[in-house]
């Protein structure tokens, strides 16, 4: 054997891992659109047909680059979780992730950040490596004795939750705090109970009646017809911009947001493309419109559901049933907000993240209730993101669940923190009776 193949194959292994870097380097510090092939091969110093050596397109080297982010993170992650208690595993694990965002940002970034707007096969890979982590967790808890207390929730929801929230810093630029672990270990802490009474770790939708009055769904104005319309110009507009907006959900979760183009949406809104031009610069401005139109509606919808309860406790369900029956009656539109949003760039995922924000507002009124030991504020912000990952991963697996029968899982989420294990179930049960 020649002394030169080892060196050879030595050399192709260094240029593979030279792109790998450059990838996450540039994606995770300005983000994935500014990662391309361009930009990569400069980072990299290599030349563009030595990244087709390796890689197809973009998309390929960046897959490559997440599920070498992701093996690290498990490995670190089962690394803690296994030299500890067993009946610590969630919260040693939810640290072990602090700690990788900390000492590795730009990976950290790629991996729960870039990946939910990678398109479909991120989104496969991100979903998948938080599976994997989830594994580990119950593999190790399923040790702990009977007695012992471990968090009673769906522990793939739980970290992708926590992944949410250091997402959101890891975009911004901002250190994982000491008091941000403490802060979120004492909220994980208050949904535990003992390993051998377990209730609710698995999702499981209820068979519950929609809300009265159900929520409304948003649809289009019918198509004009042909020849000069009996409307005012703002009334054309008003009908050209719905049916856009509508359309635009509908491309989105045909072709997803790289493949949706103007055309696409302008023939599918019954259209011209001079018609969509008065009303949007282009895609980008149209797929933030449809956010704000369907935001706005949840919110309307939710807080008016809110104000019609008689206790606070009342109101977080009957909240909580209305977000999601809207969400199961507008199922192209939630698909848009909870999976395809994020591809538009970084402006539409600090969109996202005020939505966020705005629906802690309905928990405020927790900390009025009688408790000896009241979370942390960052409890609400937990319990918001983790709400949003159960929707994420109902939305994008399971197209014909009945969304509002996650109202008890999402309610408990909600309450325990103020309320208690106990007289969080008792009020569910009634309520399911």
């Amino acid at each position: 054997m020649s002394l030169a193949e080892p060196t050879q194959k030595g050399r192709k292994s260094t240029q593979r891992e030279r792109l790998l870097g450059a990838i996450v380097d540039i994606a995770g510090r300005d983000g994935l659109a500014a990662a391309t092939i361009a930009n990569v091969i400069a980072h990299a110093g290599v030349s563009r047909p030595t990244f087709y050596e390796y890689f197809s397109d973009r998309d390929a080297c960046f897959l490559a680059a997440l599920a070498d982010v992701q093996q690290q993170l498990l490995a670190d992650v089962r690394d803690a979780v296994e030299g500890d208690a067993p009946e610590r595993a969630a919260r040693v694990a939810i640290a072990a992730l602090i700690e990788f965002a900390n000492a590795h940002p730009t990976r950290a970034r790629l991996a729960m950040n870039e990946a939910l707007g990678g398109g479909k096969r991120a989104l496969d890979d991100r979903d998948r490596g938080i599976v994997e982590l989830a594994r580990v967790v119950e593999a190790v808890e399923q040790q702990a004795a009977k007695t012992a207390a471990v968090p009673d929730l769906e522990t793939s929801a739980l970290i992708g939750g926590v992944c949410r929230m250091l997402a959101t810093r890891l975009r911004r630029g901002e250190p994982c705090t000491s008091e941000l672990r403490e802060d979120l270990l004492r909220w994980v802490a208050s949904y535990e109970r003992p390993a051998g009474a377990q209730r609710w770790r698995q999702i499981e939708p209820a068979a519950l009646a929609a809300p009265s009055p159900p929520s409304a769904a948003l649809l289009a104005p019918p198509p004009l017809p042909p020849g000069r319309p009996r409307l005012s110009s703002e009334e054309v507009l008003y009908a050209h911009r719905q049916r856009i907006l509508l359309a635009t959900a509908e491309i989105s979760r045909e072709k997803g947001y790289p493949g949706a183009t103007i055309a696409q949406i302008s023939k599918r809104a019954g259209v011209d493309g001079r018609a969509f031009y008065r009303l949007f610069a282009n895609k980008q401005e149209a797929f933030a419109a449809v956010h704000e139109l369907f935001f706005q509606h949840l919110v309307a919808l939710t807080a008016s559901a809110f104000f019609t309860g008689e206790s606070w406790p009342e109101r977080i369900w009957k909240a909580v049933q209305t977000f999601a029956d809207v969400l199961e009656r507008n199922h192209t539109l939630a698909y848009f907000e909870f999976v395809e949003s994020h591809a538009v760039g970084p402006l539409a995922m600090q969109r996202f993240n005020d939505a966020t924000a705005a629906f802690t507002i309905f928990l405020q009124e927790g900390y009025r209730q009688q408790h000896n030991s009241p979370p942390p504020h960052l409890a609400l912000e937990a319990i918001v993101a983790t709400s949003f990952e159960i929707f994420y991963l109902q939305i994008r697996e399971h197209i014909d669940v009945p969304l509002a029968g996650l109202t008890p899982d999402l309610a408990r989420l909600s309450l325990v923190p103020f309320l208690g294990a106990t007289e969080t179930d008792t009020l569910i049960q009634e309520k399911l009776r």
